[in-house]
């Protein structure tokens, strides 16, 4: 097969490559490494041949916006990047098979349990908006060249050295200032990043739209207290959710100058997991634990 894999050079990009590229022939694309170097929110790219596969895992990753400039980037890089893409793509000749990696963002939750790729996608967020409507774009794409399209719907994403919020909490840990909250009871779904590279080789041929966690969802006590561990650090320290909820209210007048506001605190100590069984009944998927990843000290 002919494989191209936008993102190439990003977490979850190097792990698809890595995935395909011992026997299948695999381009690359990205703004500063791989065969193809560009920015698809800014130009069309120019293929030198036609893919049997299109992995798309490029795209502007969850962040908070500060600005509307920062906002706008997640259209240009998630939605025009997406159609400049395709627009390429059609031009040297139609793949068989399309997968776009999504986010459960797209579901607009911040809190709830076992929710299902049926659930009406209501993200108010610019991120989570982006989402959606690249979605649209690639399945209506899809749809109209008779092409086999694929959407991964992923919460956090874990592996080796991972980059966002997992990595802030090792970071964290190992200076001793991290605190499990309210117990750290609450629940979030996770996904190895090695299994879903795994996962679309199955998938891409089937096509469709999925939710994909490792099937236990973890607490964050749970996960601190195994990377303590792992670390030989302490165990984090407990604070008590009136605490918690005091210096949220502090952060909501203090604003950006203070880590955390009522919204992160709700946030983080309520349970928000998704439903993978979909991919389980159609196509098979069978991840790993989260813990018995990290208890193996792989991060």
């Amino acid at each position: 097969m002919n494989i191209l894999v936008t993102g190439a050079n990003g977490f979850l990009g190097k792990s698809i490559f890595e995935e395909y590229s011992s026997e299948s022939f695999v381009c690359t694309l990205a703004r500063s490494s791989g065969d193809y170097r560009i920015c698809l929110e800014n130009d069309t790219p120019v293929f030198d041949h036609k893919f049997d596969l299109v992995v798309h895992a490029a795209g502007k990753a969850h962040s908070v916006p500060k600005s509307e400039s920062q906002k706008k980037e997640f259209y240009d890089i998630n939605v025009t990047g997406t159609q400049n893409l395709l627009t390429g793509i059609e031009r040297v000749g139609l793949p068989k098979e399309f997968v776009f990696i999504s986010s459960v963002a797209v579901y607009g939750k911040s809190k709830g349990v076992n929710i299902d790729e049926k659930t009406v996608l209501n993200a108010k967020d610019a991120y989570g908006l982006s989402k959606i409507e690249a979605e649209v774009l690639v399945l209506d794409w899809c749809q109209k060249n008779n092409v086999v399209g694929t959407i991964l719907r992923l919460p956090l994403l874990i592996g080796e050295n991972p980059p966002g919020n997992l990595g802030a909490m090792i970071r964290a840990i190992n200076k001793g200032y991290y605190f499990d909250i309210a117990g750290g009871k609450a629940k979030k779904s996770m996904v190895l990043i090695s299994d879903v590279s795994k996962f679309i080789k199955t998938a891409a041929s089937m096509g469709g739209i999925f939710n994909l966690t490792d099937g236990y969802h973890p607490s964050f006590k749970e996960i601190s207290h195994t990377l303590a561990n792992n670390h030989n650090k302490r165990m984090p320290f407990n604070m008590p959710y009136s605490i918690a909820k005091v210096l949220g209210l502090l952060g909501d007048i203090l604003g950006d100058r203070f880590p955390v506001n009522s919204d992160k605190i709700s946030k983080i100590t309520s349970d928000l997991t998704f439903d993978d069984s979909k991919a389980r009944k159609e196509v098979g998927w069978d991840p790993q634990p989260i813990l018995a990843f990290v208890k193996n000290k792989k991060i």
